[in-house]
């Protein structure tokens, strides 16, 4: 069975890509500084022979605890409508939309490199993830090739209830507001994460524990007095899209893309 090494492997493979400049390009260097080179990329982290039930509570946690707004979580401000941001936010739709009619038979994306993202899992929605469409949003963004489609279970296999949409975490909210207008949706990144030392990933699903998405250790100093390995940022941007809905409220929704399943 796949472990916890492979969930966080999978998802430092998609920040890599994220993360990666155009080579020769000016901001080939200064990105370099953000990238998750060795040493400090995901798959470095302890708790590398986790059990199913810890990466089922990680999963879980990644899902439903965004909403918290804690120390270990960042959304961005929803702005003002500026004039054209109805018109982007309907294109994006559109867009989408087709995008849901293309990958309606989850087969289809299976067959166009589209990979389940960790089906063993009981989850609320699967993400089926292409990682060349990763690092196309790492330069440009296109609604027509997001990064992942979302899936919720439907017997033996799936139905697409929407799309998910990453940008580089070196963005700012200026540059996440050119991609998609802030005045219509929130993006999210996970932040402040402290990672467990070699033989304390346990202490990650205590009741209050320090170290994870729940923990209490939220700075640099603190996790290295702890032993720990901090991540200022552990993902890139995300934003999930549901653009069957009826309205702009539920298209958008912040919360149905963090619901947790209890």
């Amino acid at each position: 069975m796949k472990t916890l090494l492979t969930l966080i492997c999978l998802a430092s493979a998609l920040t890599f890509a994220q993360q990666t400049p155009a080579p020769g390009s000016a901001n080939d260097m200064h990105d370099m500084k953000g990238m998750n080179m060795p040493g400090h990329d995901m798959s470095q982290m302890p708790g590398q022979d986790a059990s199913d039930e810890e990466t089922q509570h990680v999963m879980h946690t990644m899902e439903g605890h965004h909403m918290d707004m804690g120390p270990h979580m960042k959304m961005t401000a929803l702005r003002t409508a500026q004039a054209g941001d109805a018109d982007r936010a309907k294109n994006i739709v559109v867009a989408a939309r087709g995008v849901m009619e293309k990958y309606k038979d989850y087969h289809v994306a299976l067959d166009e490199g589209f990979h389940i993202f960790h089906p063993e899992v009981p989850q609320k929605q699967y993400h089926f993830t292409n990682y060349r469409n990763a690092g196309i949003a790492a330069f440009k963004f296109n609604p027509d090739k997001p990064t992942s489609l979302l899936y919720e279970k439907d017997g033996d296999g799936y139905r697409l209830i929407g799309v998910m949409y990453t940008a580089p975490k070196r963005f700012s909210e200026d540059d996440l507001n050119e991609r998609i207008p802030l005045s219509v949706a929130q993006w999210h990144e996970h932040v402040n994460f402290c990672a467990p030392p070699t033989g304390r990933k346990s202490e990650m699903l205590a009741s209050n524990p320090k170290f994870g998405l729940h923990g209490s250790i939220t700075n640099q100093a603190d996790c290295d007095a702890a032993g720990g390995e901090f991540h200022p940022v552990i993902f890139n941007w995300m934003v999930h899209v549901y653009p069957l809905e009826k309205d702009q409220a539920q298209i958008w929704s912040a919360e149905r893309q963090h619901q947790h399943e209890d």
